[in-house]
């Protein structure tokens, strides 16, 4: 198909038309031209597609489906392979049912625990989510299918999600909100973006130049087309001539129409609507000139795949000796969960299952007793419920409770209110380990919660929202056939008041500022030294592993140079396991606020028992790197940095030092106003300065101009201290007469040369 062609003989009201949806779910035809309309789903983990009674809230039922682990799960894998391979059963089923683009995935950051849509993003650190996200779309796309990365950007609340405002500093968002998607576009070039609802500095993300255009695609070289978020679009016009190339959904022909008025009346330069329609028509074309829709779509398959998946995601987060269960020993299970797992969340990602297997249904044939002990649907549980739990706990060796969020908790459109579990929950828990001293939880939820009881049970298996498969996977951990090698993408505080955007997060009205900056997550905690419950990359196994030999290849480098990094890591246990590798890097000495450490490698080994291997990461600019905003660049400091490796970003088992050498010469611009402490810092700026010192003496109760006089006082501990703060323009107020306004506008010319 000749694109270019098409449109050049397409009316104006096609081309315009072409720019939003026919329906729902669908792009618009031009039947007279052989333009064929496509349809898109939501995802991210699984397939949602709707024919009749569309909805983009998960209020009505879709196709049957396999519902694949949510986002919060498959980001504890740290496994890139894996993410990639569950992107490629994705992308088959969509072109088993003949869809152009699968809605995902969602790669907001998790700034605080209380975003109801958590379950459906990936971690709170940046370089992990870009790295999945990447690993998935590759995946989807490998099958001829387009994603939709979403949603771009700083949409990391649903209160007020579709006016509010999220105002936070460029480094803040260079840093933080937009490396995901960054990372996604450079290394998976998604088909499509999908923008938020929100504004971002007052600007809906939908009107957004900057960060649609000259972000997105000048900087990042995206070369899909920009879709909104389902009803995101406020003012169509400006959006289109932002880079806001389809609107979802059909508008009914309203914003057509003053797309059709504004090139008539000259607003808007036709040549920006020719861009968008090119864009969309080749995208739609790339999936059509490659259907298959006779691609199998085995879902019996893609159920045990998501059983592998979600075995792989599980964190074990504390284990004293109770787990894995032996298959001889007597077990209760007890929780609604056991029977009745929760494995999603709500809202647009909902998928209807085709089948889904409980942890009691997979537990047939084993020593299992059951009891229900709470229901979802009351917080408060029957006293008899609990004393049936009870009973059951005392008559077994070890006592599993399957606790965590109901579904009305988590879902799109809102934000939980507290970190805390039902109450009911927390009650049944306190029994059971009060009856059985061999008290294990498994949790079923998609973002932290607080933990009143973790010191009165031994063990606690993360299971997070594992997708339809995930009973099937919980016995496979709890028993040993899977060992646990799952590490948690997020930080989990002890209480909710420990996070740090608590003070702001939700905003006042339609201003949500992002108080906290770049200290999001473990950037916060581990430089506030705080306590928490767990932390970022945390995760137990039933075998232990060491890391040693770390070796550079270099003790200096300059910032045009990479840096190599390999580490030794070792399986020191009686069990065959998975390790993360995870590599933190962090500047010993900055001028600008940055975290103790930050993520910039992993990789996930497997190891039989006794055996070692290297592993090996290559760093470049931006694992030293920040955003400076005055150079609106990224920029690294001369100095020394850390290289540490550990096991999360708490238990550093190695760690090194690398010097490195800024070739970039920051600009700096003095002015009378200027203090002592930046110029001494400066030594071109001091060449200049130093003459004129001598005549400081008198301001230091020197005997005159003397230069040793001036030399000691700016020695002084003292004297040094009081220098250090003053602005230049002091030189005149206190030199006695010996330097005057002249001298001083002369030695500012030359320090700015």
């Amino acid at each position: 198909m000749n694109i270019k062609e098409i449109i050049s003989q397409m009316t104006l009201e096609e081309k315009a038309g072409l720019c939003s949806g026919l329906d729902f779910w669908h792009t618009k035809p031009v039947e007279r031209l052989g333009v064929r309309s496509v349809m898109v789903s939501d995802g991210p983990h699984g397939l949602r597609k709707q024919d009749q009674k569309a909805d983009h809230l998960g209020m009505n039922d879709s196709i049957k489906a396999v519902c694949m682990p949510a986002a919060c799960a498959t980001a504890a894998s740290f496994d890139r392979e894996l993410i990639g391979r569950m992107g490629q059963a994705i992308g088959d089923s969509c072109q088993h049912e003949q869809l152009s683009v699968v809605l995902g995935p969602a790669v907001n950051i998790k700034r605080s625990p209380l975003c109801g849509r958590n379950f459906e993003y990936l971690s709170e650190d940046p370089y992990l989510a870009g790295e999945m996200a990447a690993a998935y779309i590759n995946g989807v796309q490998s099958r001829n299918v387009g994603t939709s990365i979403k949603h771009f950007a700083a949409n990391d609340q649903e209160h007020r999600r579709m006016s509010s405002s999220s105002n936070a500093d460029e480094r803040t968002l260079r840093e933080i909100y937009f490396p995901a998607f960054e990372t996604a576009v450079k290394k998976a070039q998604p088909w499509t973006v999908m923008c938020s609802y929100n504004k971002i500095n007052g600007v809906y993300a939908s009107q957004n130049h900057w960060l649609l255009t000259e972000v997105l695609r000048s900087e990042w070289g995206f070369e899909g087309y920009v879709m909104s978020d389902w009803g995101a679009v406020s003012d169509r016009v400006p959006g289109l001539a932002a880079g806001l190339d389809l609107e979802m959904p059909s508008s009914g022909g309203v914003n057509d129409r003053k797309i059709v008025a504004a090139v008539r009346s000259g607003e808007l330069d036709e040549a920006v609507l020719d861009r968008a329609v090119e864009r969309i028509l080749t995208v739609n074309e790339r999936y059509l000139a490659n259907a298959k829709p006779e691609t199998p779509w085995d879902q019996e398959a893609d159920h045990l795949l998501s059983a592998r998946i979600a075995g792989e995601c599980m964190v074990l987060l504390k284990n004293e000796g109770v787990l894995p269960l032996d298959k001889k020993d007597a077990v209760a299970f007890i929780g609604e969960f056991a029977a009745k797992p929760r494995f999603q969340g709500g809202g647009s990602s909902h998928i209807n299952c085709f089948k889904t297997t409980s942890a009691l249904e997979a537990a047939q044939g084993l020593n299992v007793t059951y009891a229900q002990g709470y229901s979802v649907a009351a917080d408060e549980a029957a006293d008899e419920s609990i004393a049936e739990a009870v009973e059951a706990a005392k008559a077994a060796k070890v006592a599993v409770v399957f606790a965590g969020l109901p579904d009305s908790y988590e879902s799109e459109g809102y934000d939980r209110t507290s970190m805390a579990m039902p109450a009911c929950q927390n009650r049944l828990i306190e029994a059971v380990a009060a009856a059985n001293p061999n008290t294990v939880v498994v949790l079923h939820n998609g973002s932290p919660v607080e933990m009143p009881w973790l010191s009165k049970v031994k063990a606690v298996l993360e299971a997070y929202l594992g997708g339809q498969a995930v009973g099937l996977a919980t016995v496979r951990a709890l028993y040993g056939d899977v060992n646990p090698s799952g590490h948690l993408a997020e930080s989990f505080p002890i209480k909710l008041e420990d996070n740090p955007s608590y003070l702001s997060y939700g905003g006042e009205a339609d201003e949500a500022d992002y108080r906290e900056g770049v200290f999001v997550g473990y950037r916060y905690y581990d430089k506030k030294r705080m306590d928490v419950a767990f932390p970022f990359g945390h995760g137990l196994s039933y075998t232990t592993f060491t890391y040693s030999d770390l070796r550079l290849s270099a003790d200096h480098i300059t910032d045009r140079d990479t840096l190599t990094v390999t580490v030794k890591a070792a399986n020191t246990g009686s069990r065959p396991g998975k390790t993360v590798v995870q590599l933190y890097v962090g500047d010993k000495q900055s001028t600008v606020f940055r975290p103790v450490r930050e993520l910039k490698g992993f990789e996930k080994v497997e190891l039989a028992p006794g055996e070692s291997r290297d592993v090996t990461f290559t760093l470049d600019k931006r694992a030293f790197a920040y955003w400076n905003t005055d150079l609106h660049d990224w920029h690294v400091e001369t100095g020394e940095f850390t290289i540490e490796v550990g096991q999360s970003s708490r238990a550093i088992d190695a760690a090194a030092t690398v010097t490195v050498t800024s070739t970039v010469k920051l600009k700096k611009h003095y002015t009378k106003d200027s203090i002592f402490m930046d110029i001494m810092a400066d030594p071109d700026a001091m060449k200049v300065i130093r003459p004129l010192m001598d005549s400081m003496g008198q301001m230091f109760g020197g005997h005159g101009g003397e230069s040793d006089a001036a030399h000691e006082a700016v020695t002084d501990e003292m004297g040094a201290a009081m220098v250090r703060y003053m602005p230049l323009r002091s030189m005149v107020s206190f030199s006695g007469g010996a330097v005057s306004d002249e001298m001083l506008d002369g030695m500012l010319q030359a320090m700015n040369a």
